[in-house]
């Protein structure tokens, strides 16, 4: 059993004694570096009204941190003096996480097969060294002239500047976007426009209590992430007019050329938005299983679509906890980049999460299945911050 799973076989119960004195472990685990200064002071400033509320943040941190901390967290719980002398409790339970290496491994040979293994793993996979790793740019259209209103979205576009803040991006965000003003907004940021020029759009970033008015202007890192948050229609966003941008169009202001700082970077779309008005009914089964080398790129390469719905077909948005298909994403995001997965395989994991997802509707249960396509060329990974 691994780190990260011991401490979540003993989640509750490791919360629960850890109540007893929240500021020491918080303390001790900074001591550790096993948390940055920057999360240090976010979990001791939390908006928190009880001891179990900042504990429970603190042990979430943990976990999303990856194998080895919850390796360095384990260990502090079991030799730490004033650990345990504060939280005797923890000595009734188990806590070792078993060695994942049986044999010993030769010290030339592992040498060799490092140096290899790196470099094969560097060679297929998108070099994110840019700090910050690149731009997050979130376009939320809550309010529509139709007077309708997506509620819900604003819980949808908070995750995700979380979770991209936490993976080290820069967030920004426009809000209520005509299908024009969309369009021009695009490209501005393909462009990495002027700060007056991106005026007209009222951008805005996100720090660690919310979004604030832009003070410096954007420049492109190592990947760029773009989510869309709105109507839809087959093939297509709706700005706030009601008016359609066509997925391709919007793919396109950011391919690859001569000009372009992204080119041959990851550029990843997130299309939360129906895809028209029909409603996926389900189906009950009882078991289905489912050469060159060329220094020149397509100018299609190195992108990323993930619709929330496949075509012709709606999706869903609870009107308080956010859409389906986007805290599908944030949490398995949380989840796969302290474990290294590539963002192909946490994408499988949300197109499964979701497809098992059903609602009531008035002719009977409705599904749904968001859709993933890619001309990436490498493993993209994303890594916490």
């Amino acid at each position: 059993m691994s780190a990260i799973d011991t401490v979540r076989r003993n989640k509750t119960v490791i919360q629960e004694i850890l109540c007893g004195d929240r500021r020491l472990i918080l303390n001790k685990v900074r001591e550790r570096s096993l948390i940055t200064k920057r999360e240090y002071n976010n979990l001791k400033s939390i908006n928190k009204e009880d001891e179990e509320g900042h504990v429970v943040e603190l042990v979430d941190k943990i976990m999303n941190k990856g194998e080895d901390t919850c390796q360095g967290f384990l260990d502090l719980l079991q030799t730490d003096e004033d650990i345990k002398s504060t939280y005797p409790e923890l000595k009734k339970i188990h806590l070792k996480a078993p060695c994942l290496l049986s044999k010993p491994i030769q010290a030339c040979s592992s040498e060799i097969n490092i140096d290899e293994s790196q470099r094969g793993k560097e060679d297929n996979q998108y070099p994110l060294n840019s700090e910050p790793t690149g731009l997050c740019v979130i376009i939320n259209n809550e309010n529509f002239t139709q007077s309708t209103t997506r509620s819900g979205t604003d819980k949808d576009t908070q995750s995700l500047a979380e979770v991209f803040s936490w993976l080290g991006f820069r967030v920004l965000m426009c809000k209520d976007l005509t299908k024009d003003q969309m369009d021009r907004a695009l490209k501005c940021f393909a462009s990495v426009s002027s700060l007056s020029q991106l005026q007209e759009f009222s951008v805005k970033e996100w720090n660690s209590i919310g979004f604030t008015d832009l003070q410096a202007a954007p420049k492109h890192g190592d990947a760029f992430i773009c989510c869309i948050l709105s109507h839809g229609e087959k093939g297509a966003v709706l700005g706030c007019d009601g008016q359609a941008l066509s997925i391709k169009q919007i793919t396109q202001t950011f391919k690859a050329s001569d000009q372009s700082t992204l080119t041959g970077k990851p550029k990843v779309f997130l299309i939360q938005a129906c895809q028209g008005s029909q409603r996926q009914a389900r189906v009950l089964f009882e078991d289905l299983q489912a050469d060159g080398y060329s220094l020149s790129i397509p100018e299609e390469a190195d992108v990323l679509v993930a619709i929330a719905t496949v075509e012709d077909c709606v999706s869903f948005r609870h009107i308080k906890h956010g859409s389906w298909f986007i805290q599908s994403v944030c949490q398995h995001l949380k989840e796969g980049c302290p474990r290294g997965e590539d963002i192909t395989t946490i994408l499988h994991r949300v197109n499964n999460e979701v497809a098992q997802k059903e609602t009531a509707i008035a002719r009977g249960i409705a599904k749904q299945m968001p859709e993933v396509r890619f001309t990436l060329r490498k493993n993209l990974v994303l890594s916490p911050h």
